[in-house]
């Protein structure tokens, strides 16, 4: 017997995949971690609500009813990161209690992983609005606190115990690749400081971070409205004289890597139709995503292949890609990637706001910084139609997402 029309039966064999895109993004300001930092003594959920309060107030014709789904990720669950930080988050922030969240980890591309996976919901059907991001505090929660790796990883050795160390890994990559050597890294992180400096000066940061209150003793409150771990006067001579903590005679140095950070960020995704009904903004849409494995003890490399799988996936091609946001955990890792397809140290497709070397690596917040910093690119370069966020992961994995430009004259016709 054939399903009455409009019954469920009907509408999920009709089901279509629908437009995501993304409406807004923002971030706090992003942390030194430790004791000196400016959220020291503040709780992570804290940061992770300030950005959701920020998307609504930005986005005043989104009901908050409207919201399907608050996913928020953590590297380190447990503490003020814990508790499914997804729903409290939601709750903590004054959404409605109809609004249900969750939390979801995968290391430094957590909320890289947040936006894909409701993304997908959206385009499968299953949402029209949903919030996504990531937050870190690794003041509160130093990375790898309280891990404890299965001995079944080293007896059988099923991944070299130094891989469970980041810097070890970049040793390692640069170990691969002799070419990129340690005055290359160095200058590529010199180029990163200068670029975050001009885009500051130019006002191209600050329009997505939401300012937020910290208090420490002796010097009261202060309003944080700008990033703490840039270093805008860094030179060559001052990035040689560092030390190499993770191998004597080493390449890698606190000076060509991310630091220890703590922040928060948070988008706002919907599919085409519901922005539309809502009259939210729409600054990029999602093309494809892919995600890849490598070996652990070469992690920096995982986006050479998630980057092939994602533009297989698309029917695009490198040259196709107008501009990169490369999470820079370590300059090597970076230029490992350029290298492999031909893109010069210089390109200036290539992180034109600098990166995690100068602003910080808050771990699982640092995937919707990039597209936060890609969607303003797009407005101010609307020749561009498509761009690309990409990130290696921990434990060897990688990430890259393909977004196409509103404002490019072809956008929507014929796309991937």
């Amino acid at each position: 017997m054939s399903p009455e029309p409009g019954t469920a039966s009907t509408r999920s064999a009709t089901r279509s995949v629908r437009d995501v895109v993304f409406v807004d993004g923002v971030r706090t300001p992003f942390g030194r971690a430790g004791e000196k930092g400016i959220y020291a003594g503040m709780r992570a959920d804290d940061l992770v609500v300030k950005c959701i309060r920020d998307l609504m107030r930005r986005n005043p014709s989104l009901p908050a009813a409207r919201v399907d789904e608050v996913a928020i990720a953590a590297t380190t669950q447990t503490g003020d990161q814990g508790l499914t930080i997804g729903r409290t988050a939601a709750l903590l922030a004054g959404l409605p209690r109809s609004v249900p969240g969750f939390a979801i980890d995968r290391m430094c591309a957590g909320a890289m992983t947040a936006v894909t996976t409701t993304a997908s919901g959206i385009a499968f059907g299953a949402y029209d609005v949903v919030i996504a991001g990531g937050v870190e505090h690794m003041g509160n929660h130093p990375m790898g606190s309280g891990a404890d790796p299965n001995p079944r990883f080293a007896s059988e050795r099923i991944v070299d115990p130094a891989a469970l160390n980041m810097g070890n890994t970049a040793e390692n990559l640069h170990d691969r690749f002799p070419g990129i050597t340690k005055d290359r890294t160095d200058a590529y992180a010199v180029q990163s400081q200068q670029k975050l400096a001009r885009a500051y000066d130019a006002g191209q940061i600050q329009p997505d971070l939401v300012p937020v209150a910290g208090k420490k003793a002796g010097s009261g409150w202060t309003l944080n409205t700008a990033d703490e771990p840039p270093r805008p006067g860094t030179t060559l001579e001052d990035l040689a004289s560092l030390r190499t903590p993770f191998r004597a005679h080493g390449r890698v140095t606190a000076g060509n890597a991310a630091g220890l950070n703590d922040g928060a960020t948070a988008a706002l995704l919907a599919s085409g139709d519901a922005a539309e009904e809502l009259g939210l903004p729409v600054r990029m849409r999602l093309v494809g995503y892919a995600f890849a494995g490598v070996e652990p003890e070469v992690m920096g490399i995982g986006p050479v292949p998630a980057t092939e799988k994602a533009l297989r996936q698309t029917g695009l091609k490198i040259d196709d890609i107008g501009l990169f946001e490369i999470n820079e955990a370590f300059a090597v890792q970076v230029l490992s990637f350029l290298d492999h397809f031909g893109i010069d140290d210089e390109d200036p497709r290539v992180n034109r706001y600098g990166g995690a070397i100068a602003v910080g690596h808050p771990l699982a917040s640092s995937g919707v910084r990039l597209m936060n910093q890609l969607a303003r690119q797009f407005e101010e370069d609307p020749d561009v139609r498509y761009g690309m966020t990409t990130m290696c992961i921990g434990l060897g994995m990688g990430a890259t997402v393909i977004w196409e430009n509103p404002h490019h004259e072809h956008y929507g016709q014929d796309a991937a």
